[in-house]
């Protein structure tokens, strides 16, 4: 393949001392090193790359993100030079607060973002796990919907015991998801082909969906795209030991962008270096690319740009944006009265991604457990417990946290229900979201621990079978949903409490707004 030089250089600084940064006059303006000296049979080009993006406005108190920011980086960059692409490397449409969001009674379902990508102007996506939350409807109507290209080579749409590429209706015609995609710059009488491959991570499986091999896919479509291009890039949604084990298998690729991660990095694996950003667009990655025509050699430049409160906005999208968060805000406030306001300041990140919250106790598991239990006052509740599924952020918190963020945490909301039950049931309960772990049944637990001999213990006791023990949990889980066996017909289960509205338990997010508020 080609001679590949390769540079790398941060905008600001490595997003681990985020906060610590100092603020920059103009975010907008590039570095002078990241300019390349012009040459006549040079051809040039830019990538903005994003990944794993559920929010379309800023986050932590509006302090980072927002995709009206991006957008006017994008603007910029275009203006820099006209060959530029907007790709978003997968998850996108779900998890996200207004997603789940009803608007003239259907819910929102990544609509939002979608309508904010197109005002955008985004030329290329690629699946994500997240994308396959949605209904097979829904997400059919988001494909329809999104103006922008599609890319995977192992997600099919299974229907009837057959596999089938995923399709936009355009006009009435369907149109099929491509499992690869080429780009064409060109300056006058020069050109440069570029192609894309992409992957998924099998991690989401649904009845309408299937998945082949990651590897065997991304080597077949590298094959068969290699002699129509100058030079192959990845843009794909898998882990990082399995962008690696992509570059091994096809070292010629130069750079894969990628997600599924939430935290950037830049990794080298042989040749290819594999760039992901950080979530909710904290972060992007600019990729500066020089392409000799008659050489063939390809130089390119990567760059780590912190999107925060120092941009301008796009007012185009932040129109867009500002639709759909004053529709948030009108529901929000049916529960708190200033969704803006800050409640709390982390001193440690708090942990929300969906593979932790699913499988291990996490400090954002215990902190809404504990306040499940508070949510009562000074009544005397044994412990509390939700499910890791309920928690749907898929993301950590850090910084100046406010009621959106919460809201965001636990979209579906609902009351806190103060349940009598039985300790041999309660030991049932513990011991079946124990083994669900990885699963959203996991419980998230507080005032729960258990000991070296195995044994289940409240508050530091082992639990009595024969006990009468009064927990705090939601009302999603006494319904039978997650654990098949809690649920208000089971005779162990002796009482039922359900708040008043004007109790502060009357809705999982004021319940952990408040608690959050007296620490």
């Amino acid at each position: 393949m080609k001679r590949i030089t390769f540079y790398l250089k941060f905008s600001i600084v490595c997003i681990v001392f985020l906060n610590s940064c100092k603020s920059i006059s103009n975010p907008l303006t590039s570095s002078q090193d990241f300019k390349f000296i012009k040459k006549d049979n040079n051809i040039y080009f830019t990538i903005l790359q994003l990944n794993d993006v559920y929010e379309i406005a800023p986050i932590q108190g509006n302090k980072y993100g927002g995709m009206a920011r991006v957008s006017a980086l994008y603007r910029q960059l275009q203006k820099e030079n006209p060959n530029s692409m907007l790709v978003l490397a997968g998850d996108f449409l779900n998890p996200s607060l207004l997603g789940t969001m009803k608007v003239d009674g259907e819910r929102v379902r990544g609509k939002q973002m979608v309508e904010v990508m197109n005002a955008m102007n985004f030329d290329l996506v690629a699946f994500g796990n997240h994308e396959f939350d949605l209904s097979y409807n829904d997400l059919q109507n988001r494909l329809n919907e999104s103006h922008f290209e599609w890319i995977s080579a192992n997600v099919f749409h299974k229907e009837n015991g057959k596999n089938h590429f995923f399709h936009k209706v355009i006009e009435g015609k369907k149109e099929a998801v491509n499992e690869t995609y080429i780009q064409e710059f060109r300056i006058g009488e020069k050109s440069v082909k570029i192609g894309f491959i992409s992957v998924c991570i099998p991690s989401n499986p649904r009845n309408y969906v299937s998945y082949s091999d990651m590897y065997v896919e991304a080597e077949r479509t590298y094959n068969e795209l290699k002699d129509e291009v100058d030079f192959i890039l990845g843009l794909t949604h898998v882990k990082l030991e399995e962008d690696k084990e992509i570059a091994k298998l096809l070292p010629n690729i130069p750079l894969i962008m990628g997600g599924h991660e939430h935290n950037n990095m830049y990794v080298k694996e042989g040749n290819t270096y594999i760039a992901k950003a950080d979530a909710n667009a904290k972060t992007v990655y600019i990729h500066r690319f020089e392409f000799n025509t008659d050489t063939k050699e390809l130089n390119f430049k990567s760059e780590l740009k912190i999107i925060d409160d120092n941009f301008p906005v796009d007012e185009d999208v932040n129109s867009v944006v500002k639709k759909w968060q004053n529709l948030l805000n009108i529901k929000i406030k049916d529960v708190i009265a200033n969704p803006e306001e800050i409640i709390y300041k982390t001193k440690v990140p708090l942990d929300a991604r969906d593979t932790p919250i699913r499988s291990i106790q996490t400090n954002m598991g215990k902190i809404i457990a504990e306040s499940m239990s508070k949510s009562y006052g000074n009544e005397n509740i044994d412990c509390a417990f939700v499910n890791g599924g309920s928690i749907r952020i898929d993301d950590v918190l850090e910084g100046n946290i406010n009621a959106v963020d919460i809201f965001r945490v636990l979209p579906y909301g609902g009351p806190v229900l103060k349940v009598k039950l039985k300790g041999d049931l309660l030991e049932k309960v513990l011991e079946f979201g124990d083994k669900a772990s990885g699963t959203g049944a996991y419980l998230q637990r507080f005032n729960v621990t258990r000991n070296d001999s195995g044994f289940w213990l409240v508050k530091e006791q082992k639990i009595d079978p024969n006990k009468d023990y009064t927990i705090a949990t939601s009302d999603y889980l006494l319904k039978g949903f997650d654990i098949p066996f809690l649920k208000n017909s089971n005779p162990q289960v002796l009482d039922v409490y359900e708040p008043k509205s004007n109790e502060t338990a009357i809705d999982v997010r004021k319940a952990v707004i408040e608690f959050l508020k007296s620490k």
